[in-house]
């Protein structure tokens, strides 16, 4: 049995999730998945690794579904909620999934999909009965899950980690952050990155805690919940934080200094997935009473480096390698650097994941010789603690939490008729970490922007859609024809 799954035997009667107005035990939850994975497994003994993909809104049936995924023998497949079809389908075609679960709301976007690709769709609440069944024994050197991450090239890539790889992401955590089962969480992240699985659900699951959600963003009903007393722990994005810091300043003082008394008891607040402008730790600083937790980590290796939750945290950095990860810094030639050098970060440990899917090219590319993970962020150490100081590519933009392939959204803003090149790059911003932009030559001036926005939300996700636009005559390139980005940055200057 998988440790997470012996944990939960714990503490089977503690809350383990509250989502829609209810509360679920772990033993509902546990049994409720078991239920699920006999659906799942359809008369199959197991599922031996078979892709699973699901489109599945947070909260309790999101849980019900991964655990029943890995129960069943299968790899889980999390979509994205916010991703127009084109993308859904580039995961599940890429994947060669063989079974898509969905929420109600979902259905009509995927169901035509799904009939023409030969896929059996479950419908949550529309599913039928069976009789439960034994389910297999899974080993934790199995594969676990694919995340999918846009790399340097215009495709996004599938991040396969193991159940091991899994384990060895949360238990560092719990341990290294301090964890208990009293623990009260509240989960505003999307589900399918590694920060919400792995860092909040996962770690929230393996110590017996309790994990409470809410169906989208609002300031408000977070801070409601806050003043509840119950939850004690955050994690959330920059973006977040910022959107958090500015509605409190819209607050009567009244209101502030309640939810700043609130916000006190909490025993630890985390930010990450973008580095963190040291201008709204230190707003949070005085709004919250609490110094966040900075750390460092990705798709690939779950998190590597952390401020310390017992120790001194620095604005501006992330920290100490977490226990059981090794982490070292080299040169362009993949030598160690000398001490006060800035190099690239490698990371090699349990947690680092084993492949990129169907694209054996691109593992053998990201791993050196002696199996060094390259993690392509450049950082320097300063008194021990690790300051990352950029990306080795400017082709990747890290904005409200998410990396961003810069080259895939060129790659559709060069298929519109009026568009005869582009150059998409990210500007420094307090509020989103780092803000898309795209410098556009145009074979007609009068282009209509808001109207190119629109179309492009219908083949890439929202998020990835830039928020300014230039028009220029021509783009700036180097003597070799290759477009010069640092150059492209300062024309928004």
């Amino acid at each position: 049995m998988l440790t997470l799954f012996k944990n939960i035997k714990t503490y089977l009667p503690n809350q383990s999730i509250i989502s829609n107005s209810f509360s679920y035990s772990y033993e509902i939850l546990l049994s409720a998945s078991q239920q699920f994975a006999s659906l799942v497994l359809n008369g199959k003994k197991d599922l031996n690794e078979a892709r699973v993909a699901f489109m599945v809104n947070p909260g309790f049936d999101y849980v019900k579904v991964q655990w029943a995924i890995w129960q069943a023998g299968g790899i889980a497949v999390p979509l994205c909620l916010s991703h127009p079809l084109p993308s859904l389908e580039y995961v599940i075609d890429d994947t060669e999934a063989i079974l898509m679960i969905v929420s109600p709301q979902y259905e009509n976007l995927l169901k035509e999909s799904t009939i023409a690709k030969n896929i059996r769709l479950i419908v949550l609440g529309k599913e039928e009965k069976i009789p439960l069944a034994e389910l297999p024994y899974i080993d934790k050197n199995r594969k676990a899950m694919i995340l999918y991450t846009s790399g340097t090239t215009n495709k996004p890539k599938g991040v396969v980690s193991t159940h091991a790889n899994l384990e060895a992401q949360i238990s560092t955590l719990v341990t290294s952050w301090e964890w208990t089962n009293s623990d009260h969480t509240l989960c505003v992240l999307p589900l399918h990155h590694v920060h919400g699985i792995v860092n909040v659900i996962s770690c929230t699951m393996w110590s017996g805690a309790t994990c409470e959600f809410i169906p989208e963003f609002s300031a408000d009903e977070i801070f409601r919940l806050f003043k509840k007393g119950k939850i004690n722990v955050f994690m959330a994005v920059p973006t977040i934080y910022f959107k958090l810091i500015t509605y409190w300043e819209s607050l009567p003082i009244t209101e502030q200094e309640l939810l700043t008394a609130c916000m006190k008891k909490f025993r630890l607040m985390v930010c990450g997935s973008a580095a963190l402008p040291v201008s709204v730790m230190e707003k949070w600083k005085i709004i919250s009473g609490h110094t966040l937790l900075e750390r460092y980590g990705m798709t690939e290796i779950g998190m590597a480096i952390s401020n310390p939750y017992r120790g001194q945290r620095r604005a501006g950095y992330v920290g100490l390698p977490l226990p059981g990860v090794n982490v070292k810094l080299v040169n362009e030639n993949f030598e160690d650097i000398n001490e006060g050098d800035s190099g690239e970060i490698l990371v090699k440990g349990e947690n680092v994941f084993i492949e990129y899917w169907n694209n054996p090219e691109a593992t053998v590319k990201e791993f050196t010789a002696d199996g060094w993970f390259k993690t392509g962020d450049v950082a320097i150490i300063e008194d021990g603690y690790y300051r990352i100081m950029g990306r080795n590519s400017v082709d990747i933009i890290k904005s409200g939490g998410y990396k961003i392939s810069a080259l895939e959204i060129e790659e559709v803003l060069r298929t519109h008729l009026l568009i005869n090149d582009c150059a998409v790059v990210g500007l420094d911003d307090n509020e989103w970490g780092e803000l898309i932009v795209a410098a556009l030559v145009v074979k007609d001036k009068a282009i209509n922007l808001k109207d190119l926005n629109t179309w492009l939300r219908t083949t890439i996700a929202a998020y990835k859609t830039p928020r300014k636009y230039l028009l220029i005559d021509e783009l700036p390139r180097n003597a070799m024809g290759k477009v010069t980005k640092n150059e492209v940055k300062k024309l928004f200057i």
